[in-house]
C-alpha cells in the first residue's frame, strides 16, 4: 500500500500528561492518535500477523498450561514482536496497526485459559466428547466474552479514567510507545526488559536458586509454621515487581491485606479448632485437619471464602455499573438511529447496538442447538442456556474489574462456582449421572472462556482508548482472534488426548501423564455434586459477608477478595512494587512539573520492561517444556539445594531489581 495512500500525522509518540491520573471537571483525555486521524488501522497485514501469532501462542500455551497449570502471558511478548514486525516493511506499520496485531494475538492466552481448565475434565470423566464439541465450548464463550463486554466499555474505559491502574495495559501500551518513539527511552526499554526476561526465566525454569522465599530455615518461622500453621512465602520475580509498581501502593496493599485476613487469620484459626478431630475429615476437606499443611487448609477451606468474596464483590460492581451500562446502551441505540451525535468520534465508536444484540441472539441459538444435539428434554436445554447467559454476563463485569485494578482475572474461582450452581441447579430438575456431568462442564467451559476473554478484551479496549484506536475496529476483529484459536486449542487438545493422559496415570495406561491441575479440581468438584455430597454454603456465606462489610468501609471489595483467593505468595511483591511506586511519585512531586514527569515516565517503562520480560521468560521456558529433552536440573548451582544460601541470593536479586528501578527513575 502507498504511503501517499493512508498519510500519517506527524504524531507526538508521548503519552499525554493525564493518561494515568483522573480527570478534573471539564477535563479531556486527548490520545496519542487523534480522533481526526484516520491512519491505516485494521488492515491485512495487522490481521494476518496477528491469526499467525495466536495460533502459535495458542498451541504453545495448551501444552504448557496442561503440563504445569500456568497460561503463558501472550499479550504483552506480541506486542514486542508487532514492534520489530512494523519495521519488516517498506511503510512501516502504525502505532495502531499494533494494536490491532496485539489484539488478536493476545485473544490466545484468554482462550486457552477457558479452554485447558474445564475441558480436559471431559475426557478424565470417559465423556468422549466429539472434536467440534471442544471448539464449539470455546468459540461460543469467546463470542460471549466479547459481546457482553462490549456494552461495559464506556464505564471501565472511559468513565473510570485514572480510576483503575490497568497494569497490563499499561505495559503494553508503554512497549508500543516506547517503540514507537525509539531513542534513549527505547534503549531503558530493551534493558530492562531484557534483564528481567534473562532472570526470570532461569529462575522459574532451571534450578538456579529458589524462585520463592520463605525463610523456613530460621527457627522461630518454621515454628510457626508447624504449631500455628502461620506460614507464607515470597515470589521473588521481577514481574510481578513490576505489576505491583503500575498497580500502585493503595491497590497493592488492599491486595495483600485479604492475603493477610486469609493466611494469617482464617487457616491459623480454622487449624486451632479443627486440630482436635484426629480421625475426621471435615467437608470439603478429604483429609483431618491435624494432618493439614497452612497450605492445605487454605486450598481445602479458605479459597472457598475468597470464592463467596469475589462473588459478592461482583455482584456489587455490577449493581454501581448499571447506570453508565445503560447509558452506553442509549448512547449506542441513538447511535443507531441516526441521532447519537455523542458517538459519532471515531475514538469513541462501539459495534453497533442491533449487531450486538442480533450477536447475542445468534450465540444462544448455538448453544441451545448444541445442548440440544445432547438428546435431552428442553427444560434441561433451557436451564443449560440460561447458566451459561447469566454467568457470563454477570461474570464479565467481575472479570473487566479484576483486570484493570490486578491484571489477574479469577478464572479459576468463578468456574469453580458456576460448576457448584450449575450442579445443584441441574440436579433440582433431575439430571445427574454422566449426561448431568456433560452438561456442567460444557456450562463451565463456556463461562470459564466469556469471562477469561472478557478480561483480555478489556485490556485491549483501554489500550486503544489510551493511544487512539477505534473501538468498533477492535471489537471486530477480536472475533476473528477467537475464532483462530478456538479451533486451534480445540484440535490441540484433542489430540493430547491421544497421546497424553489428564491429572492422573490410569492402571495399565503407559501414556505419559499432563497434570492438568484446574481441571482435575473441576473434575472432582462435579463428580462431588453429582454424587449429592453437601455444599460448603457457610464458607460462601461468610466470604460474602467479608465482602459486604468491605463495602460498607469503603474498600474496594474485589481487590480485598481477590487477595483473599489468591496465593499470598503472589501478592507480596505486588506490595514492594507499590511502595516504590509511592515513594517514586513522592519524589516527582518535589522535583516539579516536567522533571518529575520524567521521573514517572522513566519509571512506568522499567516497570513495564519487567513486565515484558517475565512474560517472555515464561515464554521462553514453556518453550523449552515442550521439548523431550527438557529437564528442570540441566542447569543447576551447587548451592540450589542449600535453602538459606539459595533463598538468600534469591531475595539479593529481587532487592537489585527494586533498586535498579528507583536508580533509572531518579536518573537526571
Amino acid at each position: 500500500m502507498p504511503k501517499s495512500a493512508h498519510p500519517t500525522p506527524d504524531l507526538d509518540t508521548r503519552l499525554p500528561i493525564n493518561a494515568y491520573t483522573a480527570l478534573k471537571p471539564g477535563e479531556v483525555y486527548d490520545p496519542v492518535v487523534p480522533a481526526a486521524s484516520r491512519p491505516p488501522e485494521a488492515t491485512w497485514r495487522a490481521i494476518g500477523w496477528g491469526i499467525v501469532l495466536c495460533v502459535l501462542f495458542t498451541l504453545a500455551s495448551a501444552y504448557s498450561g496442561l503440563k504445569v497449570g500456568q497460561v503463558m502471558e501472550a499479550s504483552i511478548p506480541i506486542s514486542i514482536l508487532a514492534i520489530g514486525l512494523a519495521r519488516a516493511y517498506r511503510r512501516r506499520s502504525t502505532l495502531l496497526e499494533n494494536v490491532i496485531l496485539t489484539g488478536i494475538g493476545g485473544t490466545s492466552g484468554a482462550i486457552v485459559a477457558g479452554a485447558i481448565f474445564t475441558l480436559p475434565a471431559l475426557y478424565t470423566l470417559h465423556l468422549s466428547p466429539h472434536p467440534l464439541q471442544t471448539i464449539f465450548i470455546c468459540l461460543a464463550g469467546g463470542c460471549m466474552g466479547v459481546l457482553f463486554l462490549i456494552p461495559l466499555r464506556r464505564y471501565f474505559v472511559r468513565e473510570m479514567h485514572g480510576q483503575y491502574p490497568y497494569p497490563e495495559a499499561t505495559a503494553i501500551t508503554e512497549v508500543l510507545v516506547t517503540g514507537e518513539r525509539g531513542g534513549s527511552q527505547a534503549r531503558l526499554l530493551l534493558q530492562a526488559t531484557a534483564l528481567a526476561g534473562v532472570y526470570d526465566f532461569f529462575v522459574t525454569t532451571f534450578q538456579v536458586w529458589r524462585e520463592y522465599v520463605n525463610f523456613r530455615f530460621i527457627g522461630i518461622v518454621e515454628t510457626l509454621a508447624e504449631r500455628a500453621r502461620i506460614a507464607t512465602s515470597f515470589d521473588a520475580v521481577t514481574f510481578i515487581l513490576g505489576l505491583g509498581y503500575v498497580m500502585g501502593l493503595r491497590s497493592s496493599a488492599i491486595l495483600v491485606a485479604g492475603g493477610v485476613l486469609a493466611n494469617f487469620v482464617l487457616v491459623p484459626l480454622i487449624w486451632l479448632v479443627g486440630q482436635h478431630a484426629t480421625s475426621l475429615a471435615i467437608h470439603p476437606g478429604t483429609v483431618p485437619i491435624v494432618e493439614m499443611s497452612a497450605e492445605q487448609i487454605f486450598r481445602s477451606y479458605v479459597r472457598f471464602v475468597g470464592v463467596g468474596a469475589i462473588a459478592t464483590a461482583g455482584i456489587f460492581g455490577i449493581v454501581k455499573s448499571l447506570r453508565v451500562v445503560a447509558g452506553s446502551f442509549a448512547i449506542a441505540a441513538r447511535a443507531f438511529h441516526g441521532s447519537g451525535g455523542e458517538a459519532a468520534e471515531r475514538t469513541d465508536r462501539d459495534i453497533p447496538l442491533m449487531a450486538i444484540l442480533l450477536g447475542v441472539v445468534l450465540s444462544a441459538l448455538a448453544i441451545a442447538g448444541f445442548f440440544l444435539s445432547l438428546e435431552t428434554t428442553l427444560a434441561w436445554v433451557l436451564i443449560a442456556l440460561g447458566l451459561s447467559l447469566v454467568f457470563s454476563f454477570f461474570f464479565a463485569s467481575v472479570a473487566a474489574n479484576a483486570i484493570a485494578t490486578t491484571a489477574r482475572n479469577p478464572v479459576s474461582g468463578m468456574t469453580m462456582l458456576t460448576v457448584i450452581i450449575s450442579s445443584v441447579v441441574l440436579l433440582r430438575f433431575g439430571l445427574s449421572g454422566q449426561a448431568g456431568m456433560f452438561f456442567v462442564m460444557a456450562i463451565a467451559g463456556m463461562v470459564c472462556t466469556a469471562l477469561s476473554v472478557s478480561g483480555q478484551t478489556i485490556t485491549d479496549l483501554k489500550t486503544g482508548y489510551w493511544l487512539g484506536s477505534t473501538p468498533a475496529a477492535q471489537e471486530r476483529v477480536k472475533f476473528i482472534g477467537v475464532v483462530a484459536s478456538s479451533i486451534a486449542v480445540g484440535l490441540a487438545i484433542v489430540m493430547l488426548a491421544q497421546a497424553f493422559q489428564f491429572g492422573e496415570a490410569a492402571p495399565g495406561d503407559t501414556r505419559a501423564v499432563l497434570a492438568a491441575p484446574q481441571a482435575s479440581i473441576m473434575q472432582a468438584l462435579v463428580q462431588s455434586f453429582m454424587s449429592r455430597e453437601p455444599v460448603a454454603w457457610l464458607l460462601f456465606g461468610a466470604g460474602a459477608f467479608v465482602a459486604v462489610m468491605m463495602e460498607m468501609l469503603g474498600v474496594p471489595a474485589l481487590i480485598f477478595a481477590l487477595g483473599m483467593y489468591l496465593p499470598l505468595e503472589l501478592n507480596l511483591p505486588a506490595l514492594v512494587g507499590g511502595v516504590l511506586s509511592y515513594y517514586v511519585g513522592r519524589r516527582a512531586e518535589r522535583a516539579g512539573a516536567e522533571p518529575g514527569r520524567d521521573m514517572r515516565e522513566r519509571a512506568v517503562i522499567v516497570a513495564s520492561g519487567f513486565m515484558a520480560g517475565g512474560a517472555l521468560g515464561g515464554v521462553f521456558g514453556a518453550a523449552l517444556r515442550l521439548f523431550p529433552w527438557y529437564r528442570e536440573d540441566l542447569v543447576r548451582t551447587p548451592f540450589f539445594a542449600n535453602e538459606p544460601v539459595s533463598q538468600l541470593v534469591s531475595a539479593v536479586g529481587f532487592t537489585f531489581f527494586c533498586w535498579y528501578l528507583w536508580r533509572k527513575a531518579m536518573r537526571k
